[in-house]
């Protein structure tokens, strides 16, 4: 029996980029059509693990997975902003698109979905590594096309914890954002679509505080929003020489470029240096080292070179980290002082 079922979600898993995607089984419910793309990928695909790095958190307003195995997400886009309805029918995929942007994300789709990765180039050299890797044949690495999408709730992220990121994203995307087009902006529980760079510039200096953002990571955003146009050019660079453009800007450095070329380049190398719990969790997965820190950490990846984001996911998928011996990191919340 071993093997049949897909492992139960845990907190670390979940950071790897696993959301549940629910088997289908309830019927389709009438919607206004959009603009339809069928795709079919060559080889497994797993649209919880492709897209779940885009989720950030269980209310995140612009990404959603509901019962009918349907992935939804709704971005800005080029061309504006746009919605994105994505699921599978046996071997395709059938992208479903609304809005201004409905034909970028269509365009986009096949890269969305992992067609610009090739997962045949890793290669497992530890046995955890290979056991996520045979239960997970889905996983690929997205290319989402889009750096602010991925950079501003990254920063959000930084040295706070993961809920308080997340309220935040959730409460300044529904307060500045735009309703999604199509379905999903008009559903009980409507989707957001983020706000224009002009927006964040123009949000109120007590609208960050209500939403739990100090004032350096709300300055980091002001600034990156300033050079929008320039950093989304990035999209069309290397990885690496994106990381550098995205490093010019002040407060974002290494932890922060490396969380966003992930999503918006599906950069397989891009390993996430600065975080607090990755090091630790790569040494004791791959050496029995819960103290490793970030030399380490890297000294222990050095035999996926070219690919250490992929065995740092397929590692965080695995589960098996270290056992907690110390109170969870306090939750902080500024808006009350």
């Amino acid at each position: 029996m071993a093997g049949r079922f897909s492992p139960r979600p845990t907190r670390t898993t979940v950071r790897g980029g696993q959301v549940v995607v629910p088997a289908v089984g309830v019927p389709r419910q009438a919607v206004a059509p959009g603009r339809v793309r069928m795709w079919k990928p060559d080889g497994a695909l797993d649209l919880g693990l492709v897209l779940g790095p885009l989720r950030r958190g269980p209310g995140d307003p612009t990404f959603r997975a509901t019962p009918d195995g349907s992935v939804w997400r709704a971005s800005r886009t080029p061309a504006g902003p746009g919605t994105l309805r994505v699921r599978a029918y046996g071997a395709e995929v059938r992208g479903e698109a609304w809005g201004p942007g409905a034909e970028w994300l269509l365009e986009q789709l096949p890269e969305l979905l992992g067609a610009a990765d090739d997962p045949s180039q890793f290669v497992p050299r530890h046995r955890v590594v290979a056991a996520a890797r045979h239960r997970r044949p889905g996983l690929r690495l997205t290319r989402t096309g889009l750096v602010l999408e991925s950079l501003i709730p990254s920063v959000l992220e930084q040295k706070v914890t993961a809920d308080e990121a997340y309220r935040a994203w959730r409460l300044l995307v529904r307060g500045f954002g735009e309703r999604a087009p199509g379905p999903a902006g008009v559903s009980q529980r409507p989707m957001w679509v983020m706000p224009a760079p002009r927006t964040w510039a123009l949000i109120p200096s007590w609208e960050w505080h209500k939403a739990g953002v100090d004032d350096k990571r709300a300055s980091t955003i002001l600034r990156a929003v300033r050079v929008a146009a320039r950093l989304e050019q990035a999209v069309g660079m290397a990885a690496e020489a994106a990381r550098a453009r995205l490093e010019v800007v002040p407060g974002i450095g290494p932890w922060t470029s490396a969380e966003t070329v992930q999503r918006s380049h599906g950069a397989a190398d891009a390993v996430t240096v600065g975080d607090l719990h990755l090091p630790g969790i790569v040494g004791w997965a791959l050496a029995g080292d819960r103290h490793a820190d970030d030399e380490v950490m890297l000294r222990l990846l050095e035999p996926y070179a070219g690919q250490r984001h992929r065995a740092a996911r397929l590692i965080l998928l695995s589960g098996n980290t270290p056992a907690r011996r110390a109170p969870k990191m306090p939750r902080g919340d500024i808006s009350r002082w």
